[in-house]
C-alpha cells in the first residue's frame, strides 16, 4: 500500500528569532490545499500587493517553526529574507514536484536517509 506524505521537515538557513530571542530554525510545512491558495487572493494585503500571497500561503501550510505552533503572517513578515527565499522554494518543490527529497545511503554503515536535493554532493576525492 502507498502512502502519501503530506508534512516535510526544513531547517531554515538562518532561523526565525522570536520576540524573546530565541531562534527556530527547523520546521514543518504541510501540502497545501486549493483552499490555502484561494482564500488569501480575497485579502486585501494580497489585492494591494500581489508579493503579499506567499506570505499568507506559508503561513497556512507552516504547521510548526521550532516550539512555534501558530505560525500566522506575522511570524511570516519577521523572517530574514534569506529564510523567506528558502521556504518560497521548499513550498513550490513539495507542492509542484512532490517532495523531491532523495533516499542516500551511508557508505561506511548502510544506513539510509532522506536529504533535500541541494545537499546531494559526491563524496570528497571523487
Amino acid at each position: 500500500m502507498t502512502t502519501l506524505q503530506t508534512e516535510y521537515e526544513f531547517t531554515l538557513p538562518k532561523g526565525f528569532v522570536d520576540r524573546e530571542g530565541t531562534i527556530h530554525r527547523d520546521g514543518v510545512m504541510r501540502l497545501a490545499t486549493a483552499m490555502d491558495e484561494i482564500v488569501p487572493l480575497k485579502d486585501a494585503r494580497v489585492k494591494n500587493n500581489d508579493a503579499y500571497l506567499s506570505v499568507m500561503i506559508l503561513s497556512r501550510v507552516i504547521t510548526r517553526l521550532g516550539t512555534t505552533t501558530d505560525v500566522n503572517t506575522g511570524v511570516i513578515e519577521r523572517m530574514f529574507t534569506a529564510d523567506l527565499a528558502y521556504l518560497q522554494e521548499f513550498y513550490r518543490r513539495v507542492n509542484e514536484d512532490g517532495g523531491s527529497l532523495g533516499v542516500v545511503s551511508c557508505p561506511s554503515c548502510s544506513s539510509e536517509f532522506e536529504v533535500e536535493p541541494g545537499e546531494l554532493a559526491a563524496p570528497v576525492g571523487e
